[in-house]
């Protein structure tokens, strides 16, 4: 078998002739072989990725909901977490998910809890949803608790005082 190259030659390699998409191609003629074009199939297009709401908001670390962290988390911008961290989370802001459990101290200038918090709250804005369950106190300078929140602990409007 005779291997040809884009000229018809006979090539010095062994590689193949490959066409270019949408090129037919034909080999050299010869008694025993028939004229009949050959086309390279259709190659696959690759299709952008569909967005998700993570990769939609820029500058948002997230711990998913599949892990479990044991040490210090921080961030100079905002943090999402719907999964577990055992250690202390520092970030510009954190939301905490309503699946979500942290056994430490969250400090952020916003955190927003829809989950579990065992140990401290220090932010300037906090937000306990109707899900959240927050053991531990709560320093602020401004807060909202909604209706079903659960706090076990103090609130004190001590943020950013020394």
């Amino acid at each position: 078998m005779s291997v040809f190259t884009r000229n018809d030659k006979p090539a010095e390699t062994n590689k193949p002739f490959e066409a270019k998409p949408g090129e037919v191609t034909r080999p050299p003629e010869t008694p025993s072989a028939s004229a009949t074009p050959v086309a390279k199939p259709a190659q696959a297009v690759a299709q952008p990725l569909p967005s998700t709401a993570a990769s939609a908001t820029p500058g948002v670390s997230v711990i998913s909901k599949a892990l479990k962290i044991t040490g210090q988390l921080e961030s100079t911008e905002d943090i999402r977490i719907d999964g577990e961290v055992d250690g202390d989370v520092r970030a510009a802001s954190v939301t905490v998910g309503s699946g979500a459990k942290i056994k430490g101290t969250v400090y952020g200038k916003t955190v927003e809890l829809s989950g579990t918090i065992e140990g401290k709250i220090e932010a300037e804005k906090v937000v306990l949803t109707s899900s959240a369950r927050m053991s531990g106190d709560v320093i602020h300078k401004d807060i909202r608790v909604e209706s079903g929140a659960y706090l076990a602990g103090h609130c004190k409007p001590e943020f950013g005082k020394s």
